[in-house]
């Protein structure tokens, strides 16, 4: 399995002189997905939680609503230049029954850890339908339990910690309880991960569970939230326009500059106990 962190030299500059030292770097790799040996998108990411990954992103395209969906994941022959196999390549088999992936699904070209709609055969597919309806979500959380959350995720980035350069996401309960917190280069990739450890642990839909995420709340990740069923999104940083509006039409809770004992509380008031 590659490495979550590459060291490197690198030389400082500082007012208090200049020296070189290595420095611990968030590893960034392609992962193929395939989906039953045919090639369906490929995103940079960090090395780890694959299996996982491949499923969240599979439930938030809409292709899985669970595990039972998926038969077998396996990885496929990826080599390097020197035969070595890099685990860069995951084909997922469909259970019997399930249908393949809908062509809007396919990414014609690779995505980058930043961008996980971009690529998009087709753009109406970007703005999914649920399974699983977030408006049913009675997740109800007390505005000084989520404020405390950012600063518990932050104890739980180990590799954010060596290195500065991961975004983080974690399903989190009513009382403030982080029941999962995955790491990635892309903020997409690290709900992805989380959203996977539900599908296997057998927690989607997962309307008991509200979606913490170190950055900002983009459109994308609100519709991943969605396709879990997950009824509450809080942000670290600011949401976009979008993501406020898909929010509104799922009857969603949207929170943004979720920092120290304040926040911005954009949609779905009921779900914030004050």
């Amino acid at each position: 399995m590659g490495r979550v962190t590459v060291r490197r030299p690198v030389r400082r500059i500082s007012a208090t002189g200049d020296r070189r030292r290595p420095d611990a770097l968030a590893a960034e790799e392609p992962l193929e997905l395939r989906v039953g040996g045919k090639a369906l998108a490929v995103t940079m990411r960090t090395p780890g939680h694959d299996v996982e990954l491949a499923h969240g992103f599979l439930l938030s395209e809409g292709v899985i609503g669970g595990r039972e969906d998926v038969s077998v994941a396996r990885y496929c022959d990826g080599v390097d230049d020197q035969g070595r196999n890099t685990y860069n390549v995951l084909d997922i088999a469909l259970a019997d029954g399930v249908p393949p992936p809908d062509t809007g699904v396919e990414r014609n070209f690779y995505t980058t850890s930043s961008c996980g709609v971009c690529g998009k055969a087709a753009l109406d597919a970007v703005k999914l339908r649920t399974r699983f309806s977030p408006a049913e979500a009675a997740f109800a959380v007390k505005s000084e339990t989520l404020s405390g959350l950012p600063d518990v995720l932050r104890t739980r980035q180990k590799v954010f910690a060596s290195t500065g350069g991961l975004h983080a996401a974690a399903l989190f309960t009513p009382d403030g309880e982080l029941d999962v917190v995955r790491e990635d280069v892309g903020r997409h990739n690290a709900v992805d991960k989380v959203l996977g450890w539900a599908v296997l642990a057998g927690r989607v839909p997962a309307p008991g569970y509200g979606l913490l995420v170190s950055g900002r709340a983009s459109f994308e990740l609100v519709q991943k939230a969605a396709m879990a069923g997950i009824g509450l999104l809080a942000a670290v940083s600011a949401p976009s326009s979008l993501a406020v509006e898909l929010a509104e039409e799922n009857g969603m809770t949207l929170i943004g500059f979720l920092r120290g004992d304040s926040m911005n509380l954009y949609t779905g008031d009921h779900r914030l106990l004050t």
